[in-house]
């Protein structure tokens, strides 16, 4: 066994102990803040680049759609479990229609009446897609917790 000396003072390392403790614990509670932030900024590219593709994809369907039909009418669909709780998306394609060659009685179109020119060969169609999402950050909110993200195509039939 070690004697004291007269020059140092017992509970010396005890103070140094507690001292590196509440260090350590310090700096682990500023990493898992960190990676919290990290983890719920992830979350948010991941949504916002899934409504990004979201939205492409369904434009992509509704100029199919239009190019294989006379005219065809605005497009809802809900994608995944419940997009009023947070889990998925709620997706609208509006269409509206220029030109008359292409323009049915039923369809969508700019203004009271068609859109037409004297060499219009055929119509176009404007599309505005909407992708709406939970805000992943505050679900809860009552003021505006949705995002929206909106494309606009305009593409000639």
């Amino acid at each position: 066994m070690i004697k004291n000396t007269p020059n140092m003072k017992p509970a010396f390392s005890m103070i140094t102990a507690i001292f590196l403790i509440v260090l350590m614990s310090s700096v682990a509670a500023f990493v898992m803040n960190l990676s919290g932030k990290m983890i719920q900024e992830t979350v948010t590219n991941y949504q916002k680049e899934q409504a990004t593709l979201y939205a492409k994809s369904y434009t992509e369907f509704a100029i199919m759609a239009a190019t294989s039909q006379n005219c065809i009418q605005d497009i809802t669909d809900d994608i995944g479990a419940n997009p009023l709780t947070g889990d998925g998306y709620t997706i609208l394609v509006n269409t509206q229609y220029i030109g008359s060659d292409l323009v049915g009685p039923k369809c969508n179109t700019v203004g009271a009446t068609p859109i037409t020119t004297a060499t219009s060969k055929g119509g176009t169609i404007i599309l505005d897609t909407y992708v709406r999402y939970k805000n992943p950050n505050a679900p809860n909110v009552a003021i505006s917790p949705w995002i929206t993200y909106h494309r606009r195509t305009l593409q000639r039939l």
